[in-house]
């Protein structure tokens, strides 16, 4: 009599599977992204997706995670590196402008483009949640620009928060459509021009 094998191990690289799975979210958005799109590109069965992955959304929870610690990380690394806010967004946004139009992978921002038309709740929320996580995060390093003085007493970090955030997503969508990182750099530079002076002054920026 035969044995059935149990425990067989897994016959492709999970993450490249990830990987591959990512592009396409970020090339055609959750909604329109079908299991049996995800796996002709990540190569594997439906049950081998469903038993490393489990379903589409869960899926999709974790390519948003790493997407957020890879691609995504640029923000997270300027705020950390860069002494001032002036100088953490204007860095994130100079970089963004070359991530959203570079080759190698989707352009825009997978956040943004992959909520398009997204009819899901749970997804449609939890992407929001994460884009407004984002903008209480400029907020506070705006803030703190304020109370270091390297921003004037009278900035209003809400505002500025929401006028970065508006510049970041803008750059996404035309990304999308074709723009540059040159012209996509020239917005972040416009963008930086319209903040409020210095207190102390920055060498280099401005």
């Amino acid at each position: 009599m035969v044995t059935r094998q149990r425990g067989r191990p897994r016959s492709f690289d999970r993450l490249t599977a990830l990987e591959q799975a990512t592009m396409a979210f970020w090339e055609h958005g959750y909604e329109t992204t079908s299991v049996s799109d995800l796996t002709r590109v990540m190569g594997i069965s439906a049950p081998s997706l469903y038993a490393a992955f489990g379903d589409k959304k869960t899926l999709f929870e974790e390519v948003v995670e790493a997407y957020a610690l890879s691609y995504g990380a640029y923000g997270s690394r300027a705020f950390a590196e860069e002494p001032t806010a002036r100088a953490a967004m204007g860095r994130m946004l100079r970089e963004a402008a070359v991530l959203f139009t570079e080759p190698g992978h989707p352009h825009g921002c997978l956040m943004i483009s992959a909520a398009v038309n997204c009819s899901t709740p749970e997804v449609e929320e939890a992407l929001r949640d994460r884009r407004n996580a984002n903008l209480a995060a400029f907020e506070t390093r705006i803030r703190e620009g304020v109370e270091s003085g390297d921003l004037p007493p009278d900035t209003d970090p809400r505002m500025l928060a929401r006028l970065t955030g508006a510049v970041l997503q803008g750059m996404s969508l035309q990304a999308r459509d074709g723009a540059t990182a040159e012209e996509l750099t020239a917005v972040a530079e416009a963008a930086m021009r319209a903040w409020p002076g210095q207190g102390r002054g920055e060498p280099g920026e401005g």
